[in-house]
């Protein structure tokens, strides 16, 4: 490898001491600036050979005669002096082609790695196969799951996983179409309908859209006691104007949910926030992502949270949400989950503290 880009930037050098070169001697035969210049003088001679030969007569001669000196006159004050190149300069230049490449080979060898060899797209695939997962981020995890679901293309779960790899990498869109094939496999599967209303639905800033709606729908059809569906799906009822109609079905849902099910936190706190009737937002500054967009990502959050709750920089970034958003209440439900869940690390702990205490939008 060192020999390599040795080479290489010996090559370089020679060819930009070859190009200097020739564009010396270009400079050195140049005389005329215009090549106009001789054109005229040539017309001037064919104008007085063929007067002479009797082809025009004088007054056509003198008339051609002077229109050609006097585009030869307008040239010769039109033209410039000719291109030369600086004789003192011409070693400077060489040199200063010779050390740039010369330069950059030895910065590389400095701080670069020339002995690390290729890692093909397929090498480093192997070598995540083989990893941990807890070993792997999000991204590597896509690629690893998308590996299996080749291997397995009638199985819907690698494909649920993918999709579960793909939201968490920020990519709504790689999850939906991950959950399409699952459901192609498993239609009559409630949670993937669920979760294919969750990823349409972050992939619209958390609206809930016609299209998430419809998911949603198909896996109440399934599954009449699906939680998620039936949150998003009055939710949606609640945004659309229908308050009454989606607090009464959020109400039903808070009875369903046992006693020791973590999500009736998250529940009781929406159901206190609409039932308080529209708060006033706060004020947005020209150019900026205003309250409602902001409230609906977070909503978007804190869903993908409740289905998939596996997720501590989730936590800490709705925490702080929150906090920012001045929301105590729900703030202080998320904490409590939060701190529940990662009681044992000590390192979550303390950012979901850090963010509980971020300031609130002035």
């Amino acid at each position: 490898m060192i020999v390599f880009w040795i080479a290489v930037g010996v090559m370089s050098a020679a060819v930009a001491g070859f190009i200097l070169h020739r564009a010396a001697r270009a400079a050195a035969g140049s005389v005329d600036a215009d090549a106009t210049l001789p054109l005229y003088q040539r017309q001037l001679s064919e104008i007085e050979d063929l007067a002479d030969r009797g082809l025009i007569a004088a007054e056509e001669r003198r008339s051609a005669h002077a229109e050609a000196a006097r585009r030869l006159l307008s040239a010769a004050d039109a033209a410039g002096p000719a291109w030369t190149a600086s004789t003192p300069a011409r070693p400077l230049l060489v040199a200063m082609a010779v050390i740039a490449p010369v330069a950059a080979l030895g910065l590389y060898l400095g701080i670069g790695s020339p002995g690390y060899g290729d890692q093909p797209y397929a090498q480093r695939l192997d070598q995540w196969r083989a990893s941990p997962p807890t070993q792997l981020d999000a991204p590597q995890m896509a690629a690893v799951l998308r590996s299996v679901t080749a291997e397995r293309p009638q199985d819907p779960e690698p494909f649920r996983f993918l999709a579960i790899a793909e939201m968490a990498s920020g990519d709504a869109p790689a999850a939906a179409r991950a959950l399409r094939e699952a459901l192609r496999l498993a239609p009559d599967r409630a949670d993937l309908w669920e979760s294919l209303g969750e990823a349409l639905m972050v992939a619209a800033e958390g609206e809930v859209t016609p299209q998430a709606a419809a998911a949603f729908q198909r896996a109440l059809d399934q599954d009449p006691q699906a939680a998620t569906a039936r949150f998003h799906l009055a939710r949606g009822r609640i945004e659309a104007g229908a308050v009454e109609a989606g607090l009464a079905e959020w109400r039903a849902l808070l009875a369903d949910l046992p006693a020791a099910d973590p999500r009736r936190q998250v529940l009781q706190a929406a159901i206190a926030d609409v039932a308080a009737g529209p708060r006033q937002p706060p004020p947005v500054a020209p150019g900026t992502v205003g309250a409602p967009e902001i409230a609906a990502m977070v909503e978007g959050l804190a869903a993908r949270l409740a289905a998939e709750p596996d997720d501590p920089e989730g936590w800490v970034r709705l925490v702080r949400s929150y906090s920012v958003m001045g929301d105590a209440v729900r703030r202080d439900a998320a904490l409590t989950q939060a701190k529940a869940r990662y009681a044992d690390n000590p390192q979550i702990l303390r950012e979901l503290a850090q963010a509980a205490e971020a300031e609130p939008m002035r």
